[in-house]
Parts: C-alpha cells; sequence; structure tokens
C-alpha cells in the first residue's frame, strides 16, 4: 500500500531557535531573550538565541537549500514579539515583512509553508501580565492570530496554532526546565491549560474566518506507550496508559490536552483528580476549545514500554533493556514509536495525523567537508518504516516532517544537541548538507519507497 501521492514530506524549525537577531529592527523581548541574558548558567553552555542560525539575514540562503534538498513542505513559526513587541497594539512592521518575505521566498522556490503561530517565544510583555494564568491572554492570542492571518493568509493556508502544549506548561510552570522558569501550583497549572487550549479554540475560530481554504493543526506531544507483548491483555494496557489523565502525569498525558481539542470534553479520570481546579464555568469553554482540524500533528521522538499490572491503574511502565540505543539526548530509540503513537491517535481522535516532529539528535562533525550521521539515517529508516506500518494498516497519516532542517538553539541544551539534517558552524555560520539530508532527499523523492529496499 505504502504512502499516499498526496503524503506530505517536509521538515521543520521554529524562530527562536534560528532567527536570531534578538533586538534588531524593532523587536520586542520573549521570555527566552530574558532566561538566557538573566540566568546564562541556565542554559547548559550558556549560549542564547541572539544570533542562533542567523536565519533573519540568512533565509534566502536556507530556502535555497532547502529547495536543492528537495524539501517541499516546510513548517515554520512566529516570533509573536517580532511582529507585536508589546504582544499586543502596535505592529511592527518590519517584523511582518520578513516573514512576507520569508512565505514569497519559500513559494518562489516551491515550498509549501505551514505556519506554527506559537513555538514558545512568549513576548515578556505577555508574561508580565499573567500570561496563561490571565483570561486576556485568549483576547490577546486571537489579536496576534488575526494579524498573521490577515497578513499571510494569501499565501499561508496551513497553520499550526500551539507547539507542543505539554511543553510550555510543563517545562515552563511545573518544573522550571524552560522559560518562563516559574514554578506553579496544580491549581495554576490546571488553569493555564484550560486558557491554553481556549488560545489555541480562538485561533483556529479566526484562522477560518479570515484565511480562504484554510486547513487548521495542533501540535501536542507525548510519548506513545507500546505493549510490552503482543498479548490483548498488554495492548490494553499501553492504550490506557497513553489516555488515562493521573494527577501525578496529567500535564505529560495525551489526552489531557487533546480530548478537550479534538472531542470536546475532559478525560474522565482526568476531570475527577483534577476538575475541581478548573476555573468557574469551564463546561461553557469547551465549545470554544471544541472547533474543527484538519491535522492532528503530533510531535514524536521515543516511546514508553507498558504491560498490564494488577494495581489500581491496570497498567505501569517496564524499563527498556540495559544498553538500548539512545540519542545524544538520551532518549531510547524505538522504531515503533510512530506505528504505535498514529494508531492509537487515530483510533481516538479519528483525524488524519500529521508527524509534526520526529528526529535524532547526534554528535556530528564536519570531516572533510562532509558529515557522516549513519545513526541519524539508521534512525529515520527504522522510524519511517514504523510510520509506514501504520499507513499499510488503514490509519490516515497525513505527513512527516523531519525535526529539524538544521541545527539549532536547542532550549535548555544550548547549541550542545545538533537534530539537523543541515550541519551549522555556530562561528562562521557555514552551512553543511549532512548525510542524512542527501539520504532523506531520496526517501521525498520515492515516497518512501526507497526504504523497501533495504
Amino acid at each position: 500500500m505504502g504512502f499516499s501521492k498526496n503524503f506530505l514530506w517536509g521538515t521543520a524549525t521554529s524562530s527562536f531557535q534560528i532567527e536570531g537577531a534578538w533586538n534588531e529592527d524593532g523587536k520586542g523581548p520573549s521570555i527566552w531573550d530574558d532566561l538566557t541574558h538573566e540566568h546564562p548558567g541556565f542554559i547548559e553552555d550558556g549560549g542564547t538565541g541572539d544570533t542562533a542560525c542567523d536565519h533573519y539575514h540568512r533565509f534566502r540562503e536556507d530556502v535555497a537549500l532547502m529547495a536543492k534538498m528537495g524539501i517541499r513542505n516546510y513548517r515554520f513559526s512566529i516570533s509573536w514579539p517580532r511582529v507585536l513587541p508589546n504582544g499586543t497594539g502596535e505592529v511592527n512592521e518590519a517584523g511582518i515583512r520578513f516573514y512576507s518575505e520569508l512565505v514569497d521566498c519559500l513559494l518562489e522556490h516551491g515550498i509549501r509553508p505551514f505556519c506554527t503561530l506559537y513555538h514558545w517565544d512568549l513576548p515578556r510583555a505577555i508574561h508580565e501580565k499573567g500570561a496563561w494564568l490571565n483570561e486576556k491572554m485568549v483576547d490577546w492570542f486571537g489579536e496576534y492570530t488575526a494579524l498573521i492571518a490577515d497578513r499571510l493568509g494569501d499565501r499561508v493556508k496551513d497553520y499550526f496554532t500551539i507547539n507542543e502544549p505539554q511543553c510550555i506548561i510543563g517545562l515552563g510552570y511545573q518544573r522550571p526546565e524552560h522559560a518562563p522558569a516559574t514554578p506553579s501550583s496544580v491549581r495554576d497549572i490546571v488553569r493555564m491549560s484550560h486558557i491554553l487550549m481556549k488560545c489555541h479554540g480562538r485561533a483556529a475560530m479566526i484562522l477560518r474566518e479570515r484565511v480562504p481554504g484554510v486547513r487548521v493543526g495542533y501540535a501536542p506531544c507525548a510519548n506513545p506507550m507500546i505493549p510490552l507483548t503482543d498479548s490483548k491483555e498488554d495492548f490494553e494496557a499501553a492504550r490506557k496508559a497513553y489516555f488515562t489523565v493521573r494527577p501525578d502525569t496529567f500535564i505529560w498525558n495525551a489526552a489531557w490536552f487533546s480530548d478537550p481539542v479534538v472531542l470536546g470534553e475532559y478525560q474522565e479520570d482526568g476531570l475527577k483528580a483534577l476538575g475541581h481546579f478548573l476555573p468557574a464555568g469551564w463546561e461553557k469553554d469547551l465549545e470554544l476549545i471544541h472547533q474543527p482540524l484538519d491535522y492532528y500533528g503530533q510531535n514524536i521522538y521515543t516511546s514508553n514500554l507498558v504491560r498490564a499490572a494488577d494495581n489500581p491503574w491496570g497498567y505501569e511502565q517496564v524499563p527498556y533493556r540495559i544498553g538500548i540505543e539512545r540519542t545524544l539526548m538520551g532518549w531510547a530509540v524505538v522504531p515503533d514509536s510512530l506505528y504505535w503513537g498514529t494508531k492509537f491517535l487515530y483510533d481516538r481522535y479519528r483525524l488524519p495525523v500529521l508527524i509534526t516532529e520526529n528526529g535524532m539528535s547526534c554528535p556530528d562533525v564536519v570531516v572533510n567537508g562532509k558529515v557522516h550521521d549513519e545513526a541519524r539515517i539508521s534512525y529515520m529508516d527504522q522510524y519511517i518504516r514504523g510510520l509506514k506500518r501504520a499507513v499499510d494498516e488503514g490509519v490516515d497519516v497525513a505527513g512527516y516532517f523531519y525535526w529539524s532542517f538544521m541545527d539549532n538553539f536547542e532550549w535548555k541544551n544550548g547549541y550542545t544537541q545538533r537534530f539537523g539534517l543541515v550541519h551549522v558552524n555556530y562561528d562562521t555560520q557555514v552551512r553543511t548538507v549532512k548525510e542524512s539530508g542527501f539520504h532523506y532527499k531520496e526517501i521525498m523523492e520515492t515516497n518512501g519507497a526507497c526504504l523497501d529496499k533495504e
């Protein structure tokens, strides 16, 4: 059966991780600017996003390189403070012009733009007003969305509202590993989650109102759960573990941030455990949160192993074997991640699943002008084969976007992790396509058929 002729092969980046130009041309400060400048020890190598990959100045070179690599679909994000320095109000025309020119450049090279509205670089001004704890956030996010829809919607038809809500709340407020690194109570975290989903709903409505022919998606994460054995008991245990919302792990659960968005209701166990923390009148908000979607995006890198168990939850996680292959990030390489993830997600939500991120960090170096990253090639092949297995079993998978197009600022890990298909020398800004970049080109050109020959 294989991938459909309309399957979307692409790659992805985010604004803060690649753009640089942190205070140029009227851009306002973000929470990540503040964290990296005021707490440099927070970042593993003390890095900042001040220059990053200098994509702000080099985007034409980067897009030309994408075209050479055969990339026809590109997911990028908008820096909210670059276009609205104060989060609301006065528009920074220079910032809008940058994204408009980027979109034009992509289209000139035959590359379809996929725009993510929010990939973590919240304007400082919005943070200072309470951000996800402030009900006005829904209006602020709506104003921002309307600006992007009005200025880019004549050319950009594919949008993702929010990237990885689990990380926004979980890493930003539950355990302070990401900006704004503000530890918060369970009560506040539950309310933030709810307001965040309201922002998604408002954005989806505005996009449909203002962009003719729009396609709207949402891009959460959460590691898939994989059954330990082929038994029916372990299969059901894995499914239950993926979607049961527990008070100790709710932030990292797939259903907590997706059931209200896609199904229009909170998962039953989660509501019982956490519903008393939701704001008054939350039931009426579900109509706003539950907007029609064209894609269910999902970022998947690894998985958890699960078996049935005689305990109150009916399942338990099992550690992977000692010596399992791991990425430089320490994440287990589990080829069945995309198979089980898309299988369970499609079965529950019945929307086309789009893998919005999948990739591997390696200790890449340039030797004689080349980067031999065989481990990444192996990872990619194994994961995409797993994805094809799901497609062959009837799962509606819309596409696969490799993370990332090029090496970049990797949040708390700074520049110590390299996920890219393109190597970036941060001293010279020289780009070098890795062997995996050439290999991915063949995968895209053959619609995955080349993997059947290996």
